[in-house]
C-alpha cells in the first residue's frame, strides 16, 4: 500500500472538508470546536500554551529507557534514528550535526515535538506529565538542566538554549 504526503493528505482533507465541496459531492462535514481543540496543542517559544504537569530527569531516565533509547540510543547519542545530545560545535562540522544541544534555540520546542510525534511507532501516547520527564532528560544528557530540576509550564521556558542566539530574528511585522 503506499502512503500519502502529509502534503497530499492536508489536500485531500481540504478537498474533502471544503463546505461546497461536501455537499456536492456528499463527503465530509465540518469540524467540530472539539475536534479543533483537541489538536490544537502547538507550543510556542514562550511556552504559554504549555499544560499542567511536571517531570524531573530522574523520572525522565525511566521513560526514556522504555519508549526512546531503542531509536535514540544509550544516553540520546544516536540509535537508528537522529541523536539528541550534542554541543554548539557540532555545528561547526560538515555536515552540521543538529541535536537539541547543539541546534534547538528553545526548550519548549522539545515538549512540543515530543508531545506530538513521538514515540515515532505510537506518536502522542505519553501522558503530559511523561513528556515534561523526557523533555527534562534530554535536557539533562546535554547539560543543560540538573538531574533534579523539574519541568512544568513555569520552568520550561525559563530554560536557556545554548544555541539561543544563533537564529535570526524573523523582521517581518506580526500580522
Amino acid at each position: 500500500m503506499r502512503k500519502l504526503s502529509s502534503g497530499a493528505c492536508m489536500a485531500l482533507i481540504g478537498l474533502v472538508t471544503h463546505p461546497l465541496l461536501s455537499q456536492e459531492l456528499g463527503l465530509g462535514r465540518e469540524v467540530t470546536a472539539a475536534e479543533v481543540r483537541a489538536w490544537d496543542i502547538t507550543i510556542g517559544p514562550g511556552g504559554d500554551e504549555l499544560p499542567e504537569g511536571s517531570g524531573s530527569a530522574v523520572e525522565g531516565s525511566q521513560i526514556y529507557e522504555v519508549r526512546c533509547k531503542e531509536c535514540h540510543g544509550e544516553l540520546g547519542v544516536g540509535g537508528d534514528h537522529a541523536a539528541l545530545v550534542g554541543k554548539p560545535a557540532d555545528l561547526k562540522k560538515a555536515p552540521p550535526i543538529k541535536t537539541v544541544g547543539s541546534y534547538w534555540p528553545y526548550a519548549t520546542t522539545l515538549f512540543d515535538y515530543t508531545r506530538r510525534a513521538m514515540p515515532f511507532e505510537e506518536p502522542g501516547t505519553l501522558t503530559d506529565d511523561q513528556v515534561y520527564a523526557v523533555t527534562a532528560y534530554v535536557l539533562y544528557l546535554n547539560g543543560i538542566v540538573g538531574e533534579d530540576d523539574v519541568m512544568d509550564r513555569d520552568s520550561l521556558p525559563k530554560v536557556e538554549m545554548p544555541n539561543r542566539d544563533g537564529f535570526v530574528p524573523d523582521p517581518r511585522p506580526k500580522p
